[in-house]
């Protein structure tokens, strides 16, 4: 469990940064900025509390790389259709589609791999 904890905090300062970076002084709507931070956030407190194994942190756990995978899935899947209507900010829009693709799959597997994730202990909540 302590790898798929380092690939999400990996995952969630990526994005803080990526976003960061990408909107900074390019006119980006700041509500286009702050849901990477939200998503962001629900992932870093899943990462942090799923070290208390339980029914709870381990679906908080679940539900932030969901939320992350449920917000990708619209951003890159919308570069790759139209492209053309991308702000994408201080990114090319190839290099930003794929660090968007990238990061879709990883929230991918790890939705999958929390939920998989084997009980560690007979203590149900």
């Amino acid at each position: 469990m302590l790898i798929l904890r380092i690939i999400a905090v990996i995952q969630a300062l990526s994005l803080i940064i990526g976003e960061t970076y990408r909107s900074w002084g390019a006119g980006r709507h700041w509500l286009f900025v702050v849901d990477d931070y939200w998503i962001s956030a629900l992932l870093l407190a899943g990462a942090f509390l799923v070290r208390r194994d339980g029914v709870s942190t381990r679906a908080l756990f679940a539900a932030g790389w969901g939320a992350n995978a449920g917000m990708l899935y619209g951003s890159f899947f919308g570069k790759l259709i139209d492209p053309a209507s991308t702000n994408a900010g201080n990114f090319g829009v190839g290099l930003l589609t794929f660090l968007i693709g990238l990061a879709f799959t990883a929230s991918v597997l790890g939705m999958i791999a929390s939920i998989l994730l084997p009980v560690t202990s007979a203590r149900a909540e």
